[in-house]
């Protein structure tokens, strides 16, 4: 396999490893396979006559844990730094060795096994950056289970929505989470989500954090570290897994109001991790990598979890924000003292620093000699704050696609195998395995430099989701049905000449706040449950600092009689209460009427033109073209759009 060489003078080995695993996907997969360890090697890649699309290596059986713990400690780097955990949040430092983690797992897969948790049995996660969530990931991984982790920032009744789909034998969760400014505990919600859960779990384990003790429900909850201590010592074997098995159940945004439970298999997912390492990301065993994401989205899985352990790296756990906590040199500042090699952070941390510090004098004082290399992804990185990273670092700042559905980046510029030329704005070519095309409505490919629906031929590539939790049939539905042959990512872009992808933004109401995939319908069901509101839409507009913020509009019942402006803060409390403040949804207009076609569509994509400073023309099926200016009125008293 190639070997990392983040040279930018040497020339790029992309185009001829991409066009092997393109013309050989088979030899190509089976190859980057050997980087893993196999309790049953694999002696085919791909079924294709299996599941919605095909399966990857069906015939191989591994394990996840194994491979990210026990066999470096195993092949000499016990003594290693696996996680260095750095929690500005609490004033707390500490450094993990591959020894010590293969220890807090073991004791904590002791204790599960206790509980009856066993192969395929679910256990949902509700942590924040701490070091025993990653325990617990990958102590479930030991004993083959599958983990499903909820981001801390959700609801309660998105909790419950998602305890109710996995069915979890058994939560894992911590008394509270810690922001900058306040302590938020984690155990009400949990209490909440599991009074109004169809399904109730067997018994929840309890990380008692000092800023927030919780109340323990007698007989259902048990405080994590007497239960942990109880069972040191104890080393319950690895569970050898088909690579078919799923590894985790991962939720995303469904535009039915039903989240998505993305299914995650094991031998894939470990292998296109592995081969993105050193390939992509240029980074090689026993160094340090950070990715300043959190493990409740599908990067914090990757690539603070997976990937930099299973290829023996150190992984940092930030448990911070890129400013105010304390400033924003924050991200530098840990770089420097971890010795971080590639740093992988969203373009709207990178924007937030920027608006702080547009100087970059707080870069200034830190040793950034082993920094190499800057990634983005999670929304689309504008090129202004791209050439202000490369201003200021003076590193290769790249900018990559990909999606929870993927698990790892469609595309990227390759650094492991050579840096391409950079083009700002665009997030370079794809990945081996992908092929990337833009389509018309018709599903045929356009020429190069048109924009259309992005779409992936089958068969996604090894790591990708081979199915939706429960649902064969959800998946076709979603993903492959619109263009036949293809898997449709619901972004839209444009390919150039050269073969470089831009992603210009969704193409349905998914919107993208701060690196958060967020259904629009979710927030419109919420402002539609309230009793004043007759009708709504919900729109994701530009915004500097997070990349796109949620706008709701609303018509109320015509006896309504309050004012409107009470009503529109509480709409937006009750956004915050259901679907939680990671929505940011912080704007609601209330006006007379929405814009609609003759068939009773809402013109979404045209206010948001109007609330994006767009060029747009009046759409000839409009039932009626003053509403239009209406809302451009509305949007401009608040100072928002072209009017």
């Amino acid at each position: 396999m190639p070997t990392a060489d983040p040279s930018p003078d040497l020339p790029s080995r992309y185009a001829a490893v991409h066009e092997r695993a393109m013309r050989d996907p088979e030899g190509f997969w089976l190859d980057a396979a050997r980087a893993i360890d196999w309790t049953t090697e694999p002696t085919r890649a791909f079924k294709p006559k299996s599941g919605p699309y095909g399966r990857w290596f069906p015939d191989g059986a591994l394990n996840a844990c194994w491979n990210a713990v026990d066999r470096h400690v195993a092949g000499g780097r016990a003594e290693q730094v696996a996680i260095r955990y750095d929690s500005p949040a609490t004033g707390t430092k500490r450094a993990i060795t591959y020894a010590d983690l293969l220890r807090e797992v073991s004791a904590l897969a002791a204790v599960l096994a206790d509980l009856g948790v066993g192969r395929g049995d679910r256990v949902i996660l509700y942590m924040p950056m701490v070091p025993e969530a990653l325990f617990g990931m990958l102590a479930c991984a030991r004993i083959g289970a599958v983990h499903s982790v909820v981001f801390g920032g959700f609801a309660a009744n998105e909790l419950s929505v998602r305890i109710e789909d996995a069915a979890p034998k058994v939560v894992l969760a911590a008394s509270c989470g810690i922001e900058p400014s306040r302590v938020v505990a984690y155990k009400p919600l949990l209490d909440a989500a599991l009074a109004t859960a169809r399904h109730k779990p067997a018994a929840c384990l309890i990380l008692q954090r000092p800023q927030a003790l919780a109340s323990l429900v007698e007989g259902r909850d048990r405080d994590w570290a007497e239960a942990v201590a109880a069972a040191e010592g104890r080393k319950p074997d690895c569970v050898p897994m088909a690579a078919t098995d799923p590894l985790y159940v991962l939720y995303t945004s469904g535009t039915t109001g039903k989240p998505k439970g993305v299914v995650r298999d094991t031998g894939g997912y470990l292998v296109a991790l592995s081969w993105s390492m050193s390939n992509l990301y240029g980074v090689q065993p026993g160094e340090t990598y950070f990715c300043a994401s959190d493990i409740g989205w599908v990067v914090g899985h990757s690539y603070i979890v997976y990937a930099p352990l299973l290829h023996g790296c150190t992984t940092v756990l930030y448990e911070g924000k890129p400013v105010g906590t304390p400033d924003p040199g924050a991200f530098w500042r840990v770089v420097a003292e971890t010795g971080t090699v590639c740093l992988f952070t969203a373009p709207t941390a990178l924007r937030a620093i920027k608006k702080e510090d547009s100087k970059g004098s707080h870069v200034a004082g830190h040793d950034l000699s082993r920094f190499r290399t800057l990634f983005l992804a999670g929304e689309r990185a504008d090129p202004a704050s791209v050439a202000w990273a490369e201003r200021v670092l003076d590193r290769p700042v790249v900018d990559h696609w990909w999606q929870t559905e993927t698990g790892w980046p469609i595309a990227g510029n390759p650094v492991g195998l050579g840096l391409l030329p950079v083009k700002h704005g665009s997030t370079c070519v794809p990945m081996p395995g992908y092929d990337v095309q833009v389509l018309d409505e018709g599903g045929k490919p356009v020429p190069a430099g048109t924009m259309g629906t992005i779409a992936i031929r089958l068969p996604l590539p090894p790591g990708c989701l081979p199915t939706l939790w429960g649902s064969d049939t959800r998946m076709r539905t979603s993903y492959l049905e619109t263009f036949p042959g293809w898997y449709d990512t619901s972004d839209a872009g444009v390919i150039d000449a050269d073969g470089y992808i831009t992603v210009l933004g969704r193409t349905d109401d998914i919107i993208n706040v701060a690196g958060h995939r967020l259904s629009t319908g979710g927030m419109e069901a919420v402002l539609s449950s309230h009793p004043d509101v007759a009708e709504c839409a919900v729109i994701g507009i530009r915004d500097a600092l997070k990349g796109e913020a949620p706008c709701g509009f609303v018509v109320l019942k015509a006896q309504v009689a309050r004012d409107p402006a009470e009503i529109e803060r509480e709409l937006v409390a009750k956004v915050r209460d259901e679907i939680g403040p990671v929505a940011a949804f912080k704007l609601a207009l209330t006006v007379q009427r929405l814009p609609k076609t003759r068939s009773g569509k809402i013109l979404r994509a045209t206010m948001k033109r109007i609330a994006d400073h767009e060029p747009w023309t009046m759409p000839a099926t409009i039932d009626d073209a003053g509403v239009l200016d209406e809302i451009g009125e509305s949007l401009k008293a608040r100072g928002i759009g072209e009017g």
